[in-house]
């Protein structure tokens, strides 16, 4: 579990040291920072890949990545505490093109599980020194694969694409199953491996799908029959025979489909990622969805960013991270039910409640 997330100068989080929980709902304005602090997840993923050089200029450049440019800031740096066990480090300096490179990367080992989080008095590790890419993906020391047990599970899920191109709607390769894709461009192929390896799995998957859209009767995947390679998202309707695939689907459902899956999966990634899972979502998707989290955070560590009121009120106040903008930069903050209890209690309120009356931040 991700004990503690340390940012400095990363787009607008000037410097932030964040505990995190099991369950953490990020709420707040458009333009706080809510998606700037999920993206670093993805910076982070991208540096253990060694897809450092084209995440960036996919990007627009380290300058894009550098709070308020070059001129303002000289590094990027980043630090993320294992349970409290080991810490993944690393700096990254903008080069003279618009590319960065990484200073270094490294971890801090804490033999002695000390509480206080002061890590520099751990022992450390520095695995790369002015580099482009990062080594730590093939380091064979055995506290490098402890880290890449958490890094390579470092994918942030955004399955907003339900157009009629979106690939979760159309073929995908049927080996292409190792895991659920961060865009479900696998979805079919990823659930006909739960079909055919853990049933039970599969059918529960398919019992919830049922509970907000009772028109949906199961899924029918197989293998094209022109190519046994490639496999779509078919389905059945109750009471009709018609020939149904991922186009049949609305938005909604498609994506409700998409995050049943990947939040009732057998075999759950360590950290689950997720920005803005309730788009386009029915109020009672929108429950389901906030159940489905809620039990998913037992085995996985979950961290979303939501602007729906709906499923905001389904969680708890310790659950809850405001993000609002101080001056120039993203300000995070654990809510607190000791402190909100009393308004709660005596006034009948919810979280949401509080959040529209800008009375726990998180507003315009």
């Amino acid at each position: 579990m991700i004990e503690q997330v340390l940012i400095k100068n990363y787009k607008s989080i000037r410097d932030l040291s964040l505990p995190l929980n099991r369950l953490n709902v990020l709420i707040g304005s458009n333009g706080a920072g809510k998606s700037n602090f999920i993206s670093f997840f993805e910076l982070i993923k991208a540096i253990y890949e060694q897809r450092f050089g084209s995440y960036t200029l996919s990007k627009g450049g380290i300058d894009n990545l550098l709070y308020h440019g070059r001129k303002k800031s000289a590094s990027i740096e980043g630090l993320i505490d294992f349970d409290n066990t080991n810490a993944f480090f690393f700096e990254i300096k903008p080069a003279q093109s618009n590319k960065g490179y990484l200073e270094n990367t490294g971890d801090y080992f804490n033999c002695y599980q000390s509480k206080i989080k002061d890590y520099p008095q751990w022992n450390k590790t520095l695995w790369d020194s002015a580099v482009e890419e990062s080594s730590l993906a093939y380091n064979t020391k055995w506290r490098a694969a402890y880290l890449r047990t958490y890094l390579k599970s470092f994918m942030v899920y955004h399955f907003h694409d339900t157009s009629f191109t979106s690939p979760m709607r159309g073929d995908c390769n049927i080996n292409d199953n190792e895991c659920l894709r961060d865009n479900g461009s696998n979805l079919a192929a990823y659930l006909y491996y739960l079909m055919q390896n853990d049933e039970k799995a599969f059918r529960f998957i398919e019992g919830v799908v049922r509970s907000v859209a009772p028109y949906f009767k199961c899924f029918k995947l197989r293998p094209d029959a022109n190519n046994n390679n490639k496999i779509r998202l078919e389905w059945e309707e109750k009471d009709t025979d018609m020939y149904l695939d991922g186009y049949s689907f609305s938005d909604g459902t498609l994506r409700f489909i998409a995050l049943a899956t990947l939040l009732l999966q057998p075999k759950m990634p360590e950290v689950i990622i997720i920005d803005e899972p309730e788009l386009g979502l029915h109020p009672a998707a929108i429950n389901k969805l906030a159940e489905m989290v809620k039990s998913a955070s037992v085995k996985s560590q979950i961290i979303l960013s939501t602007q729906s009121t709906n499923l905001v009120n389904c969680f708890d106040v310790d659950d809850i991270i405001v993000v609002d903008r101080a001056g120039s930069q993203s300000v995070f903050r654990h809510l607190s039910s000791d402190e909100l209890k009393k308004w709660m209690d005596d006034y009948n309120l919810t979280i949401s409640d509080l959040w529209e009356k800008n009375m726990i931040g998180g507003q315009l």
